[in-house]
């Protein structure tokens, strides 16, 4: 919504001010430059950009708008789940995780937590951890790096789409300046003829600049600064997850390990201790 807002603002300052400065805004409409910087822009954007980044962006645009993927429940119940795994862990012996984790989709613990099965990647990230755990003797210094390794490539794929949209905003004052001399040549093409005709040229190719500019500072980098916190937003329930697995490998009970997990969240979602351990008490 704030981000919407900010747009809004953005288009009301400027164009506010340049009608409250006399301007008309008939001159500003130039659909040719806006087809020579939106098409060289998408262009290059393509040339420059995997496909698979390509998808990622398309589909980060629309989800940036929504906010971060993980609320505040959905913190409760990953955690929640992991306690359970945890404790049936703790009771059983890790070897009892074995079908838990081998199939997610057919286990009931997973099953109590559907937006949690929904998510694969976080599914993928918990149960290839306990897989470690369960079908090895490692050492919680021997895993941390592994966590880590695969914690910095997820981070690196989330933020694949923002860097791209930053690339993007950094070339669209180049585009504004390619449409501008553009408009240039037209002009140029014009002399002899109507002054008002001259004029209407120069003031398409300057409105090619300022639109460069406008875009590049005024919608498309700050849309990649947004796509970017929501990535580090999303990471932080990975990080979660895998303290609160380091912590249950280095000999802590579950609710300790769990405690260690909440500290790691952001004080916006993260839950009270008191409502916290009120949670863990109506889990098995």
């Amino acid at each position: 919504m704030l981000i919407l807002v900010g747009f809004l603002i953005v288009i009301l300052s400027v164009l506010g001010g340049y009608v409250g400065a006399h301007g008309k805004l008939g001159a500003l409409w130039q659909p040719y430059e806006l087809v020579i910087i939106g098409g060289a822009a998408l262009g290059a954007f393509l040339v420059g950009t995997p496909a698979r980044t390509v998808k990622a962006t398309l589909a980060a645009i629309p989800a940036v708008l929504k906010g971060p993927q993980y609320k505040s429940q959905d913190y409760l119940d990953t955690l929640s789940l992991i306690y359970e795994l945890l404790n049936k862990a703790r009771r059983e012996g890790f070897m009892a995780l074995e079908d838990h984790v081998e199939k997610p989709a057919e286990s009931p613990l997973f099953q109590n937590y559907p937006k949690v099965l929904a998510d694969h990647h976080l599914v993928d990230f918990i149960t290839d951890c306990l897989r470690l755990m369960i079908g090895s003797n490692i050492e919680p210094h021997e895993l941390e790096p592994l966590l880590e390794l695969e914690l910095e490539k997820h981070h690196e794929e989330a933020m694949a789409p923002a860097h791209a949209l930053e690339k993007v905003s950094d070339a669209m004052p180049g585009f504004g300046i390619v449409a501008a001399v553009l408009g240039i040549v037209i002009t140029m093409g014009s002399i002899g003829g109507e002054i008002t005709e001259v004029g209407a040229h120069v003031a398409g190719a300057l409105v090619g600049t300022f639109l460069g500019i406008l875009l590049a500072y005024g919608f498309i980098g700050p849309l990649a600064t947004a796509v970017e916190v929501r990535a580090d937003k999303d990471a932080r329930m990975f990080e979660a997850v895998k303290t609160a697995l380091l912590s249950c490998l280095r000999g802590y009970n579950p609710k300790i390990a769990l405690e260690f997990a909440r500290k790691t969240l952001p004080s916006d979602v993260r839950p009270g201790f008191a409502e916290f351990e009120q949670h863990l008490k109506t889990v098995k």
